[in-house]
């Protein structure tokens, strides 16, 4: 009996060995294997991976238009200020009484029109004497020269005679300048710009008798940045905006060749007909001056892009390929952007930009360029 029960105890020790620290040992025992469940979970069929990446690397569909150089008027847009031709303050060089009836203010006048006639007052009897003793200083010099030549007078006599006549025929000059002085006239085609001075009212000398402006040919007066200024010359091709939405156009007749010293900007002269004087002086305009012309490409705004530098430029295709080509904006127009620095004939993407990158493959599509 008492063996019966220590072998008992020894096979329920030998069981529990086997199930808490030899548990793999016995699920071998009967067959089964703890990682076979697992292999058959986790087999499955596999594929390539070179495979993978090929079919998940697929060329992007982009659409792309052919563009050409074209020769392109590049322009220079400033703000400016329309400025008589002429502007000239007559003033009297003497002094007098106005006797002539007023030109009114608005009225044309002619180059010669007597603006102001000033009264002469003993002028005229001034030269009248000074001419009378014309007369006698020209008797006294020949008879001086005749006595001093044949050696009967002195040659003293024959000088002071001389210069007698001389005083004589200045004192005539000074006194005829005087009178001539006496009438003001315009001094070129024009419009009085203020009332002549009235009858009766006195001008001393510089004393204002019109104002007068010229305004056919009429000038239009802008500055250029440093930047821009040797891209103008004279005789460009210019456009003026009035603030009326009136266009005008004529050509720059000057570049100033110093800068402002305020502003670092350069005095421009723009030189527009006005033959029926219906372009006010000080009007405010938008001037646009042709400069020089380039090769360059008309391209949609659109196709604009940008780099990872942030450098702009287009994305061009090259053999199905991606190629990104930096350009500079030369100027913006309603119809696209011209831009310079792409080669003669190029292939833009127009739609899909964004999605590629630099050296990618691409299905292209190409419509027409209907810019």
């Amino acid at each position: 009996m008492r063996i019966f029960s220590i072998l008992t105890a020894l096979l329920v020790t030998g069981l529990l060995y086997l199930f808490v620290v030899e548990r793999d040992l016995l699920r071998g025992l009967i067959g089964f294997s703890s990682t076979e469940e697992e292999n058959l979970q986790l087999e499955e069929p596999t594929e390539d991976p070179e495979q993978l990446v090929m079919e998940e690397i697929k060329p992007v569909n982009v659409v792309a238009s052919t563009f050409e150089q074209e020769m392109v008027d590049t322009s220079i847009t400033l703000t400016g200020t329309t400025r008589a031709a002429r502007y000239v303050d007559v003033k009297s060089e003497t002094s007098g009484l106005v006797i002539s009836e007023p030109f009114r203010k608005g009225e044309n006048v002619s180059k010669g029109d007597i603006l102001c006639e000033l009264d002469p007052g003993t002028r005229l009897a001034v030269l009248d004497e000074a001419q009378a003793q014309l007369k006698s200083a020209e008797i006294n010099a020949v008879t001086a020269t005749r006595l001093a030549d044949g050696g009967l007078g002195s040659e003293a006599s024959k000088t002071s005679a001389q210069a007698t006549l001389q005083a004589t025929l200045a004192a005539i000059d000074r006194a005829e300048k005087e009178i001539s002085r006496l009438t003001i006239k315009a001094p070129f085609d024009g419009l009085l710009e203020t009332d002549a001075a009235e009858v009766g009212s006195l001008l001393q000398t510089g004393s204002l008798c019109a104002t007068i402006i010229q305004l056919d040919p009429i000038r239009i007066i802008g500055f250029v940045s440093e930047s821009d200024v040797d891209k103008l010359q004279i005789g460009n091709p210019a456009q003026a905006r009035l603030i009326s939405g009136r266009n005008v156009t004529g050509e720059v007749t000057f570049i100033s060749r110093s800068a402002d010293e305020s502003t670092r900007t350069f005095k421009v002269e723009i030189t527009v007909g006005n033959s029926d004087l219906s372009i006010r002086d000080g009007l405010t305009a938008e001037i646009s001056i042709l400069a020089d012309k380039n090769m360059a490409h008309l391209i949609p705004q659109s196709a604009l892009t940008l780099d990872n530098t942030g450098e702009l430029g287009v994305r061009t295709v090259v053999d199905d390929t991606v190629r990104f080509r930096k350009v500079d904006l030369l100027l913006d127009s309603p119809y696209g952007a011209w831009v310079v620095g792409l080669p003669p004939r190029v292939d833009i993407i127009v739609v899909g930009q964004e999605f590629v990158v630099d050296g990618a493959k691409v299905a292209v599509t190409f419509r027409e360029n209907t810019l």
